[in-house]
């Protein structure tokens, strides 16, 4: 009864060993195919959620697997603390092995913050954008006829086409109609990685949180 016990000790143990040597392979290999797929010059951290991960290897389903990018420039913008996490993976174990490019999310979910820096950065001139984490405000000085005129406005923040918009609201100091020289767009030049479409957007108290969400996104070697 004692050797089947400590028989069985073992078996848990070298289970355990190699399932967790068969995870790293694989986050290994999910992190060289995520940095070619969204054409990043560095590899993001991978980690696959769910225990025991051989069960998951078996059937070629991953139900959640997340990936860190730290922060990076992404179609000219600078976004910090890119993350993202992919839904439904299919990638059989021996597509892996054999490094075959059938493999990909289900949904894919990318998350960043525009820091208050870029926020500024993108402004018109003249304008200076604050905000304490649930709102942002636009204040400075824009021409009217010959005088320079101080304004401030209330911004919010709406998903643009190709980027995130400031849309200048209840503006103070100057007439409604200037309110559009105030609002401006962050664009994400050549859109963002792996084709996600912005799909909302917070104030955050490091700038503005946006989200992005692409269906069936290919993880190719």
């Amino acid at each position: 009864m004692r050797k089947l016990i400590v028989f069985l000790i073992v078996l848990v143990v070298l289970l355990v060993v190699v399932d967790r040597v068969a995870v790293a392979g694989v986050e290994r290999d999910l992190s060289n195919r995520i940095a070619a797929a969204g054409d990043f010059s560095g590899k993001p951290t991978v980690t696959i959620e769910g225990i025991p991960f051989l069960t998951q290897a078996l059937s070629g389903r991953y139900p959640e697997v997340r990936f860190d990018l730290g922060t990076l420039t992404y179609g000219g913008v600078p976004v910090k603390n890119l993350q993202g996490t992919a839904h439904d993976v299919t990638a059989p174990l021996a597509d892996i092995i054999q490094n075959r490019p059938n493999i990909k999310a289900g949904r894919l979910v990318v998350r960043g913050t525009l820091t208050r820096a870029t926020i500024d950065k993108y402004a018109p001139r003249g304008v200076k954008i604050s905000g304490n984490g649930q709102r942002l405000v636009a204040s400075g000085e824009v021409t009217v006829g010959v005088n320079r005129v101080r304004f401030s406005a209330e911004m919010r923040v709406v998903v643009a086409d190709g980027g995130v918009r400031l849309q200048a609201e209840k503006i103070q100091g100057v007439p409604d109609a200037l309110a559009k020289f105030v609002s401006y767009t962050i664009p994400f030049k050549g859109g963002l990685p792996f084709d996600v479409k912005v799909t909302g957007v917070r104030n955050v108290a490091d700038g503005l949180e946006f989200t992005a969400e692409a269906s069936d996104v290919p993880l190719s070697g």
